[in-house]
């Protein structure tokens, strides 16, 4: 053989070796399947063994919704997949021409699918994500899974004039993470999504039982809710407060305690803080939205306004969340003793006052111990419960309920506490309260008018009486 010859046979056989190395590599097992079913709308996910090309369309006379995956192989058990209460009735699949797949969904309703991939991360490799939307946001006679505790997502509600002065104060509330996204996985396996949604349902029966009150949850079951879905749902029920409730990680198992976080535009007031933002603002990441589209057509004027609206909002997110923060630190060690604030896109809505909560680190053994009892979970929601409810008999919003018995003078205040911020006085903390500045004095031992950032003032009782019917 010549010398030619040689050389064009080894450039064909390194090509030939090339394309099947560049085969294998894009070859794409699917190794499991896992299904949610959400309000409106049900999650199915493939978990690949490398990334992989898809395509999707949709067939009707029977409805179906084919995918076909270039270079596949199905390996996953489908027998154990709970279908009930979802659109889907089976599935199936088989080899294409060409090394391909084709998986086909069988469906007992119309439904918006939308299909995307993600990348790996800490908790998964790759994925194909297939979302099922419930045509016109209604799931056909399909009702989505509840435990007893959970109540499914009303019709937005519209308040009337006339409804204006006896309506409830709305307190929205957010259980992190859920579904595809299981938030820090801690000591002895106990899952955040899991442990924060228990302390979601005890908090919203309190709420509930209170006069004046009505807790909305953001997320009713295991399910996946990007970080903005997750404030339009608040603002959809006109939502007074939006309070997120996490037990989250960090990188040094000894760390511990709750705390309070407002929102920061300017930068975390810890390292803390900043780390704990960036990893619950990655949840998006984890759980996949398939990408998110802003729509800002007028950008200087949607700023100004947003300034605007941020400053009371803000202040009143701090006030709450310093109330709620005394309130979590009798049941529980703090790890700081004032609100942060950090980054959390969570928390970004220009007009409900919101905060978030960290019940304790999940990573911490001592702490994930108590997380994952009943006992502790309920003292927590108690605990939340109480700090709302000191705020809002304080600063009920106009047209509630709570605001006509305190204009009445019928409403109890009982003994509360306020930690001093910068610029505070304390005959500011007097008029705040609606207190005697004598009698502040008196309950503090103070035998001057000084006070100093971070102390915690007694507020005592005021002479309200309280009003029993609901």
């Amino acid at each position: 053989m010549t010398g030619g010859k040689c050389q064009m046979l080894l450039r064909w056989c390194a090509v030939s070796l090339l394309c099947l190395v560049t085969e294998a590599a894009l070859a794409a097992d699917i190794k499991s399947v896992r299904l949610w079913r959400a309000p409106d709308n049900t999650r199915l996910v493939f978990d690949l063994s490398g990334p992989a090309n898809h395509t999707l369309f949709t067939l009707s006379n029977p409805e179906r919704i084919v995918i076909d995956i270039d270079n596949a192989t199905f390996n996953a058990d489908t027998a154990g997949l709970a279908l009930t209460n979802t659109p889907l009735t089976g599935m199936r699949s088989a080899p294409r021409d060409g090394n391909g797949l084709r998986v086909v969904l069988d469906l007992s309703a119309q439904v918006n699918p939308k299909s995307f991939v993600l990348p790996p991360n800490q908790q998964y490799g790759d994925r194909l994500v297939i979302d099922l939307f419930d045509q016109d946001g209604k799931p056909s006679a399909i009702d989505p899974p509840q435990a007893p505790s959970a109540s499914p997502l009303p019709q937005t509600p519209v308040r009337s004039a006339s409804e204006a002065g006896e309506r409830d104060i709305i307190i929205a509330i957010d259980a992190g993470h859920g579904g595809e996204d299981p938030g820090a996985i801690g000591y002895g396996g106990a899952r955040e999504k899991e442990v924060v949604l228990a302390i979601a349902r005890d908090l919203k029966g309190m709420i509930d039982a209170e006069p004046g009150f009505k807790g909305q949850l953001v997320r009713t079951g295991d399910y996946f809710i990007p970080l903005r879905k997750r404030t339009e749902i608040a603002r959809q029920h006109n939502a007074d407060l939006f309070v997120s409730i996490h037990a989250d990680a960090f990188t040094r198992a000894s760390a511990n305690g709750a705390s309070v976080f407002a929102l920061s535009d300017r930068g975390a007031t810890s390292e803390t803080a900043r780390l704990l933002a960036d990893r619950e603002n990655r949840s998006d990441l984890i759980g996949g939205v398939g990408g998110v589209s802003l729509d800002n057509k007028d950008q200087v004027l949607a700023s100004v306004l947003l300034d605007l609206s941020m400053t009371a909002t803000l202040s009143a997110s701090l006030d709450v969340g310093q109330q709620v923060l005394s309130s979590v630190g009798r049941v529980n060690s703090l790890h700081k003793s004032r609100v942060e604030q950090a980054g959390f896109m969570v928390l970004k809505s220009p007009d409900i006052p919101s905060i978030l909560v960290e019940t304790g680190f999940i990573s911490n053994p001592g702490e994930a111990r108590k997380l994952v009892t009943r006992s502790h979970q309920q003292a927590l929601a108690r605990s939340i419960h109480a700090g709302v409810k000191s705020y809002f008999h304080r600063n009920p919003p106009p047209g509630t309920r709570i605001a006509a018995l305190k204009a009445s003078g019928r409403l109890a205040q009982g003994p509360r506490e306020h930690v001093v911020r910068r610029g505070d006085s304390l005959s500011m903390i007097a008029a705040l309260y609606q207190v005697s500045l004598s009698g502040l004095r008196n309950a503090n031992n103070l035998s001057d008018d000084n006070i100093r950032v971070g102390q915690v003032i007694k507020v005592p009782a005021s002479s309200m009486l309280v009003q029993n019917e609901r």
